[in-house]
């Protein structure tokens, strides 16, 4: 790779990642924030609940306020919005490097069309296959170890990629069956769950939350695509 096509792949994907981002942050405010709103309520009454049950206890109350005035957050409105548009583009920048190193792997030439097939790629390996065995939770929901989901998603991750390419690009039989297996390898053997589900929030605000980042991921990984196909065909 030359360092002036580096260069306009380096432009292209902060050019996709600023506009990716930007929609979605944009769909999270409309759909998935006022679900994260609504959860956060629920599970604030459930907190309070617990430190009533415990109010007699005065160091338990002591150490409680202490914890909640030592979290830092952002503040609702305008700053927490703005930390998220920022984590969005930036992530968003890291998947345009990503989609354009695996088309310069390849050396192909994209076109909007061809970029979306990628989008599409992407959106399976990074929130499709994951959320068959960790779907999205909202606050308030016990899951299993940090570390433990972390290892699985990373290696679902690998697994539905190195799959995905080996089917689509594979030219031997053997190779796409290979594919195949390495597919579906993680979810045989199973993501790490929480010996007893629980959540403050309603099944139906679960649901709807599910449903609702699950679209949102579908725009934000099918723009990416096409944009960084539309934009890398315009190199002069």
């Amino acid at each position: 790779m030359s360092l002036a096509t580096f260069k306009h792949s380096v432009v292209v994907a902060a050019l996709v990642g600023l506009l990716a981002g930007l929609l979605l942050t944009l769909i999270q405010q409309l759909q998935v924030v006022p679900l994260i709103a609504e959860a956060e309520r629920y599970e604030q009454t459930a907190v309070n609940a617990k430190h009533d049950d415990h109010q007699h206890d005065s160091a338990s109350a002591s150490s409680h306020h202490e914890h909640t005035q030592g979290a830092w957050h952002p503040e609702q409105g305008w700053e927490r919005n703005l930390y998220t548009a920022g984590a969005n583009i930036v992530v968003a920048f890291g998947f345009a490097l990503l989609v354009g190193s695996a088309t310069t792997l390849r050396g192909a030439q994209l076109s909007w069309r061809s970029g979306l097939l990628w989008g599409l790629g992407g959106y399976v390996t990074f929130f499709v296959a994951p959320s068959f065995g960790l779907p999205p939770d909202l606050p308030g929901t016990e899951a299993a170890s940090l570390l433990s989901r972390q290892t699985w998603w990373v290696t679902t991750t690998f697994a539905t990629a190195s799959g995905l390419w080996l089917l689509v690009f594979a030219r031997r039989y053997v190779s796409k069956t290979v594919g195949v297996a390495v597919l579906v390898m993680p979810h045989v053997v199973g993501a790490p769950q929480p010996e007893i589900v629980i959540s403050t929030a309603p099944d139906e605000l679960a649901k709807a939350f599910v449903i609702a980042t699950t679209n949102a991921n579908a725009v934000f990984w099918l723009s990416l695509g096409g944009l960084y196909g539309l934009l890398q065909g315009r190199k002069n």
